[in-house]
Order: structure tokens, then C-alpha cells, then sequence
């Protein structure tokens, strides 16, 4: 664990969120855990840095079930050294939330929220950054680097059915388990999203059904949770359908493909928790070249910066469709990877040229 001393700083609320000048040294896209780290990264050598995000400070994680429990330990969701506390060994959803909050507070970053990057434009040392905010406004920046650290939860994989699209019964994510009491819940998935939301709505009176295309439970769920759901299925409480999956979504059933052939089930509601994948139109918008089989970015591995010349990955999005080989726990040192690099590339307070 960092021994670096962790003192909160409360700023007032002027200096914490001044809007920053319309250039910069780097701006970075993505304020997740990486980006953050990134954006620490780039300051501690002395250069600006810009954070924009479409969301909330780590958005995704505030998108994660209210209740979740992390699988790994704090010091693995550290960055800018700054220690994780924690009131038990697991961090929490809530916890996280706080801990990045104070590190962008400790660090006096600049961050706007709720701006979603449309378009990257220019050369190496002088990008064009458009965004809008939730009004429709467009906010222009100039920038000498990019760092793209979006990652991939707020892109949901899609199955591609009849019937997905019932907004009001289909959802990509889980929140809590309360509105759905009493109701015929179908959840589809093997992994830790669907393992975990099908135990929290048992729990909470709803009847619940998992449907998943393997064999069993994947092996990666979380070692608590995963002979939990087994028993839960071994004692009929969870219905379960394995090597099974999802043909038709109706306004109150469902139609399933099962290795004893169709079943039509009584439904209320769907939640299809099969993953989620980086948003690759906008990583090629960017120039970024992708590679066939995977969607990885095409990187220096030492550097992280692409094949456009001042334009770096961070995060997740480095995997490509692999997003199961970066987490936080790693996607954090990415910022001081392309920090090392920058330091020999730029120089601090130097202005971009006029064009």
C-alpha cells in the first residue's frame, strides 16, 4: 500500500470547478479511475491538463449496482498515491465513489462533466476538441496532446432479438432490486453482473429466472457469490437455463432456446447483463487504426501513444474487445507511462503556436 499521507482537501466550490482556459497541454477524454490517474500524472510534470467526460466523475462506477462489493482490495483501486481507505477488506461502490472524488479534489483537477466529446481534430500539438454539454451547447478546446481513456460500460452488448428494444422491460444494467418485488424477472448472463443481480432480486421477492449460453456459472465470478447462486439453483429457489439463450422478448413473456427446444416463460422483466464494449466509431473518428480480430488500438506498448502522432490510449479501450485483461488495478500505471513519455516531448507553460 502507498504510504504517501492522505490529507482531504475541501476547496471552495468557485476554485474547484473554475472553468479552465480554452487550451491546454493535454486533455484528456474519460474521467474514470485511468483518466484521473492520467490527469494526475501529466500535472505532476508540470504541464495543464484538462479532463472531459460525458458523464459524472466516474461515471461508470456510479453505474454499478448501489450495493456492489469490489473483488479486489483498496490499494489495487489506488492512483496518485494517495491511500484507499476502506471499512473492510472489499471496497464498495459507495466507497470508490468517495475516494476518487477526493483524489480530484486533493489534486485540484480540472474536470468538466457532462460534456461529451463529438469530434478530435488537427495535427500533433495543436488538436481541436469539440464537446456538448446536456444543453446542446458546443465547447471548443485547443490542446498539444490527447490522452483517450473512455472505456466501454456505457456501450451494452446487444443480443439483437425481437423485442430488446422494450426500453420500459429491457435493461443493460442493474441498479437495486426494489421495483421489481413480486414480478417475473428473467436475467441473462454467467458472469459477475448477472450472478450478482440474480441473487440481489431473489433476496428482494422477486422470481427469478437466469438464462446463460455455457455450461455453468462462469469460473470468474467472484468466490462468494458463486456458490451462493449454485445452491440457490441446486434448491430450485433460481430457476436456471444453461446452454440456453434468449429468442424473443414479448410485453409479458419470453421464448427461450433450450437444449430440449423452444420454452415460452411468463415475464415482467429482462435484464441482459452479456457485457459491454469500447465505443470503436468514435476511436476511429479519433484516426485511431484498430486492429482486425480484436479492435485493439494500434500502440507503442512502452509509450501507449497510437498511430496518430500525439494522440495516446489509456485504460480499458487498450484491450480492445478483451476488456476482461485491463482493470483498474493495471489501467491506473497508464497515466505514468504517457507521462514519462510527455516529459520528453513537452515542455511546461510553452504556449501553442497561432495557426
Amino acid at each position: 500500500m502507498a504510504t504517501t499521507e492522505y490529507i482531504p482537501v475541501t476547496l471552495p466550490r468557485k476554485q474547484a470547478h473554475a472553468r479552465p482556459e480554452s487550451w491546454m497541454d493535454v486533455l484528456v477524454i474519460g474521467a474514470g479511475p485511468t483518466g484521473l490517474a492520467c490527469a494526475i500524472e501529466v500535472q505532476k510534470i508540470g504541464l495543464k491538463a484538462l479532463v472531459l467526460d460525458k458523464g459524472c466523475l466516474v461515471n461508470s462506477i456510479y453505474n454499478y449496482p448501489t450495493n456492489m462489493t469490489f473483488f479486489t482490495t483498496p490499494e489495487l483501486l489506488e492512483i496518485g498515491d494517495i491511500p484507499f481507505p476502506c471499512a473492510s477488506q472489499k471496497p464498495t461502490r459507495q466507497e470508490a465513489l468517495e475516494y476518487y472524488r477526493r483524489v480530484a479534489d486533493h489534486y485540484h483537477l480540472h474536470i468538466c462533466q457532462y460534456q461529451w466529446v463529438k469530434t478530435v481534430t488537427g495535427q500533433d500539438g495543436d488538436f481541436r476538441v469539440t464537446a456538448t454539454d446536456r444543453s446542446g451547447k458546443i465547447h471548443d478546446y485547443r490542446a498539444r496532446k490527447v490522452i483517450v481513456s473512455t472505456g466501454y460500460y456505457d456501450l451494452p452488448n446487444y443480443l439483437n432479438i425481437p423485442g430488446e428494444d422494450l426500453t420500459t422491460k429491457v435493461f443493460h444494467y442493474y441498479k437495486e432490486p426494489y421495483p421489481y418485488y413480486d414480478s417475473d424477472v428473467l436475467v441473462i448472463g454467467g458472469k459477475n453482473s448477472a450472478a450478482e443481480a440474480a441473487l440481489d432480486l431473489w433476496r428482494h421477492g422477486a422470481r427469478v429466472t437466469l438464462v446463460h449460453r455455457g455450461d455453468q456459472i462462469s469460473p470468474g465470478v467472484k468466490y462468494w457469490v458463486r456458490p451462493d447462486l449454485e445452491n440457490r439453483i441446486k434448491n430450485d429457489e433460481i430457476a436456471a437455463y444453461f446452454r440456453s439463450s434468449v429468442q424473443e422478448i414479448g410485453t409479458d413473456f419470453v421464448v427461450l432456446n433450450t437444449p430440449k427446444g423452444p420454452t415460452r416463460l411468463a415475464n415482467d422483466f429482462v435484464f441482459s447483463l452479456i457485457g459491454y464494449h469500447p465505443d470503436y466509431d468514435f476511436l476511429r473518428s479519433v484516426g485511431l487504426e484498430l486492429s482486425d480480430m480484436q479492435h485493439r488500438p494500434v500502440c507503442d506498448p512502452e509509450t501507449l501513444e497510437s498511430n496518430v502522432p500525439g494522440i495516446y490510449v489509456a485504460g480499458v479501450i487498450v484491450a480492445g474487445s478483451r476488456t476482461s485483461e485491463i482493470f483498474i488495478e493495471n489501467g491506473r500505471f497508464h497515466g505514468k507511462q504517457i507521462a514519462a513519455h510527455l516529459r520528453e516531448r513537452l515542455e511546461p507553460g510553452s504556449e501553442i503556436a497561432e495557426m
